[in-house]
C-alpha cells in the first residue's frame, strides 16, 4: 500500500497564509494539514509515501525533514492541475496507490474503510456532505459537483449541477486504485491527446474527478465507499474562520 499526497499548489484563496509557503502548510488548530494525512498513515502502517511537491517545495521539504518520505516535483505547478501532478508519480504506482488531496483532514475510519476496499478504483463519497457545505458557505449548491450512483457504481462525478438532486454525495479527495487497475489506467492515459479538452477540461488542467469520469466512460468501475461526515476542507480563508467559529476539532 502506498500513499501519494497531492501537495505541489499554492492555494490562492488562503493568501496571505501562502504567500511564503505552500497550501498543505497552511495549520488548522496550530498543526499543518499535511501533518494530520501523514501523522494518520503512521497509525495505519502506511510506510510508502509519495509528495508531490511543487511551490515553494523547499519549504515543504524542509518542514518533513526527518520523516521517511519521497518526493516527486510538479515543475509546472502553476499551469497543471491535480491529474498532472498524480502522474509526477508514475514509476512509483506499482501497488495498492491512495491518492490524497492535501487539503483534507479526515478521520482514521475514512481511510481504513478505503484501504479496506477490495474495488479496482474506489473513491470517498460524503453522502452528509450538505452538513458541511453549509458551514463552509451560504449556498452549498454554486460549490458542490454532481455524484451520481447506480448499481452500486459511480456513474457521474465532477460536473456543475442544476439541483441537488444532482448530488447524492461529495467526493472528498481520496481515492485508492488497486495495484491490478493501476497499469491499465496508466496506459489508457497516456493514450490521451494532450491537445484535446476532456469534459471542458484541457488535458494539463485535468481534475482528478475528470479523469475518474473517463475511467468510468472508457475503462472499468469506479465503487464508492461511503462515509457520513468525519473530514473537513481547508480551501479558503473563510473555511478556517468558519471552522473555528463552530468549533471544529480533528
Amino acid at each position: 500500500m502506498k500513499l501519494i499526497i497531492l501537495a505541489a499548489g499554492q492555494g490562492k484563496r488562503l493568501q496571505p497564509l501562502t504567500n511564503n509557503k505552500p497550501k498543505c502548510l497552511v495549520e488548522f488548530n496550530s498543526k499543518p494539514i499535511i501533518d494530520y494525512i501523514l501523522d494518520l498513515a503512521d497509525r495505519l502502517m502506511i510506510k510508502d509515501v509519495i509528495v508531490i511537491n511543487g511551490y515553494k517545495k523547499e519549504v515543504l521539504s524542509a518542514h518533513l525533514k526527518g520523516r521517511n518520505i519521497k518526493f516527486c516535483t510538479n515543475q509546472s505547478f502553476s499551469e497543471t492541475n491535480m491529474v498532472h501532478s498524480l502522474f509526477c508519480a508514475k514509476e512509483f504506482m506499482n501497488d495498492d496507490i491512495i491518492v490524497s488531496y492535501s487539503d483534507i483532514i479526515y478521520k482514521k475510519e475514512i481511510l481504513q474503510n478505503l484501504m479496506d476496499s477490495k474495488a479496482d478504483v474506489s473513491v470517498v463519497i460524503d453522502k452528509k456532505w450538505r452538513k458541511l457545505w453549509s458551514l463552509r458557505m451560504q449556498n452549498p449548491l454554486i460549490d458542490a459537483e454532481t455524484l451520481k450512483i447506480k448499481n452500486g457504481k459511480i456513474k457521474e462525478i465532477g460536473f456543475k449541477p442544476n439541483s441537488y438532486d444532482d448530488i447524492e454525495g461529495q467526493y472528498i479527495g481520496l481515492t485508492k486504485f488497486s495495484r491490478g487497475s493501476i497499469k491499465k489506467i496508466i496506459e489508457y492515459y497516456e493514450t490521451l491527446d494532450k491537445n484535446k479538452s476532456y469534459y471542458d477540461n484541457k488535458f494539463n488542467n485535468m481534475y482528478l474527478t475528470t479523469l475518474l469520469q473517463l475511467i468510468i466512460d472508457n475503462l472499468i468501475d469506479v465503487t464508492p465507499v461511503i462515509i457520513n461526515g468525519g473530514w473537513i476542507e481547508i480551501d479558503s480563508l473563510e473555511d478556517i474562520n468558519n471552522y473555528k467559529t463552530k468549533g471544529i476539532i480533528f
